[in-house]
């Protein structure tokens, strides 16, 4: 496994964690997969939708990063961290019947997860009607500084609060967008991805359009390889 490169500069999405997990369970939970598992488990939470939010065995065993976390014997290792994490009333289990087999479901020990469990115990909800976790995994955003390093060059004290300005002014999709136009017209620089933020944001986002200066280069570049030296393998 690489080492870890830092966090990067600029805005992140920060996953709330209730106080009373630092004051009471973390001074309790002595296995390490539980609170990898417990910590995950926050993190993915947050980016469900929905009254009710839940896990079911799969929705761990999907996430390849995080399973390859725990382990040779992963599953057997997840198995063993939401028994822990069941044991300590962090997660509350419940298991529900479908078609075929009986299943687990695991809810936060929080108000709303002690209501969901409830209504399931008393009949009056059950999970097959709505489904809490999103089919596809949250996603990094993407990051400016990270951005212009991949694509232009090294950072300066200068480049770094200037992308930070940026980043306060514009959508992150413009910054991504200018940067990728700069790399492709070979001008590798910020001063020409910023002036082609500060044009979408005078003229519009649909300014992003090619310009006829735009065509005019393509043509003309065009034209040097239909005229030149490789024209006998383009077709007119």
């Amino acid at each position: 496994m690489s080492t870890f490169e830092g966090f990067p500069e600029g805005k992140l999405h920060l996953t709330p964690i209730p106080d009373p997990f630092f004051s009471q369970l973390l001074p309790r939970i002595a296995h390490l997969g539980e609170l990898k598992l417990v910590i995950y488990i926050f993190w993915r939470l947050d980016h469900m939708e929905g009254a009710f939010r839940y896990f079911r065995l799969d929705d761990f065993l999907q996430d390849e990063n995080f399973i390859a976390g725990l382990g040779a014997d992963a599953e057997q290792a997840l198995n063993e961290a939401l028994m822990w994490a069941v044991k300590d009333g962090i997660l509350l289990q419940v298991q529900i019947k479908l078609e075929t087999r009986q299943e687990n479901l695991y809810f936060l020990n929080s108000p709303k997860g002690r209501a969901a469990v409830q209504a399931i115990e008393n009949g009056t909800w059950h999970p097959a009607q709505s489904r809490a976790v999103p089919d596809n995994l949250p996603q990094e955003t993407a990051n400016v500084f990270r951005l212009y390093e991949e694509n232009i060059g090294p950072l300066t004290p200068m480049i770094a609060e200037a992308l930070g300005d940026a980043e306060n002014t514009y959508p992150i999709q413009w910054i991504e967008e200018a940067i990728r136009i700069a790399v492709e017209k070979n001008k590798r620089n910020w001063r020409y991805a910023e002036a082609i933020l500060k044009r979408w944001q005078r003229e519009g986002y649909n300014a992003r359009k090619e310009k006829p200066e735009d065509r005019r280069d393509s043509e003309e570049t065009r034209r040097r390889y239909v005229e030149g030296k490789f024209s006998e393998f383009i077709e007119h």
